[in-house]
């Protein structure tokens, strides 16, 4: 089966670089069936396959003591050197993934981007305190703020999210590609958990990062540990948030906290850039049109989860429960959730539907589930109890003893 990573690289190769199917297959090593069934498939393959060990691992430290002193010795010098007697190829693959650790740093430059070809992005956490409802409020290590910047352009966008999980961060990224309209053809993050991270000596992105990117065509970019420069543009946006955008206002919640940076944005990017010459609007038109259009087929982004409805009608998501019809308690249902919405389904029918909460530990509860709950009790309840019996009537004990026989008529009441 076909990894995650090789279909979100076929699909980019395809959209990306317009690359034909028969040279795909023959740079991926793979059937042109597969190519095709890949570029036919919207959602990603379910299972990854585990890369198994390789035969180099064992002579890795040996490798990288003789390129820390020449970092750039070839690798057929390398092969000689190590006594290496198997393939020249892997041995050359590991060591062109390690020799750009030990080569020294390239000297300062100028950094340039083409129009279409870049856009960074990251969290930024406000340094307020934010209400959320029902008395509560989060304070800035609680408010992903969902940041983006093209390079050619230097066009911002931004957007606060209840999480920084990989639910809320695609579907936030997603908002954010959809309303700029259209895709850069390489997304540049740091290391966050959702994305991926630097692995012995190579990115190594998470299965919903790929799964995403390769819906795009994209490319998605891990920085390097401690490599704040790689992402300038963004870290320079983060700081002019809190300078200006910041001071001297106040938030009610995450909508007007979203609805009031959407204003600001709007107005600073019509602003003119020293860098550029020019404002952001004046070049975003060039940017659009290098980029990559937006996918016929929106990814798989949000909550997604399946469950059977308990007796308490209610499924939890972030902490709160929302309430749920109880005519499917019993049932499998679908928990569908966004950045905004709460929904469930029992085969495709919508049993629930609740705006999605920021505060946590609640229980959110609609009015029709609480009287159909209500009634469908008091049904069970009129079936489950016994039916009422009737009334017998209690006779003297003196009836009995005239019925044997036993009563005295001479005497008064008494027996003989």
């Amino acid at each position: 089966m076909l990894s995650v990573e090789d279909w979100a690289e076929v699909r980019r190769l395809h959209r990306a670089e317009g690359m034909p199917i028969k040279t795909i297959a023959r740079v991926m090593g793979i059937s042109r069936n597969t190519v095709r069934a890949a570029l036919r498939s919207d959602r990603p393959p379910k299972y990854d396959r585990r890369v198994s060990a390789s035969i180099v691992d064992s002579v890795e430290p040996r490798i990288r003591e003789l390129l820390q002193a020449w970092p750039t010795m070839p690798a057929t010098v390398i092969a000689e050197r190590i006594g290496w007697d198997r393939s020249i190829r892997v041995l050359s693959e590991r060591v062109a993934d390690l020799r750009p650790v030990y080569l020294p740093p390239d000297p300062a430059g100028r950094t340039t981007y083409l129009a279409g070809e870049i856009a960074q992005c990251d969290f930024w956490f406000p340094p307020i305190t934010l209400p959320v409802g029902f008395g509560q409020t989060r304070g800035p290590t609680q408010l992903p703020v969902l940041t983006m910047v093209t390079g050619y352009s230097r066009w911002a966008s931004g957007l606060l999210v209840p999480t920084r999980g990989a639910q809320d961060l695609f579907a936030g990224s997603w908002q954010l590609l959809r309303d700029l309209g259209a895709v850069p053809r390489v997304l540049v993050w740091d290391g966050e958990g959702a994305i991926g991270r630097w692995r012995s000596g190579k990115p190594e992105l998470t299965e919903d990062c790929q799964g995403f990117r390769g819906t795009l065509g994209a490319k998605v970019l891990v920085c390097k540990p401690r490599d704040p420069e790689a992402k300038g543009l963004v870290e320079r946006l983060h700081d002019y948030l809190e300078r200006s955008f910041l001071p001297g206002r106040t938030f009610t919640g995450p909508a007007d906290f979203n609805t009031q940076m959407q204003g600001w944005l709007g107005r600073v990017n019509s602003r003119a850039r020293r860098a550029l010459g020019c404002a952001p609007t004046d070049r975003i038109g060039a940017d659009l049109a290098a980029m990559l259009a937006l996918p016929p087929v929106a990814p798989v982004t949000g909550w997604r989860a399946t469950t059977r409805l308990a007796r308490d009608h209610y499924v939890r998501l972030d902490s709160n429960d929302y309430s749920v019809h109880p005519a499917v308690i019993g049932r499998r249902v679908e928990v569908v959730a966004d950045l905004h919405r709460v929904q469930v389904f029992c085969y495709g029918t919508p049993v629930a539907d609740h705006e999605r909460v920021w505060a946590r530990h609640q229980t959110l509860s609609l009015p029709e589930h609480v009287a159909a709950a209500t009634a469908l009790r008091t049904a069970r309840v009129g079936l489950l109890r016994p039916a009422p019996s009737h009334e017998v009537a209690t006779r003297a004990l003196t009836d009995y003893d005239d019925a044997l026989g036993l009563s005295d008529p001479d005497a008064d009441g008494g027996v003989a």
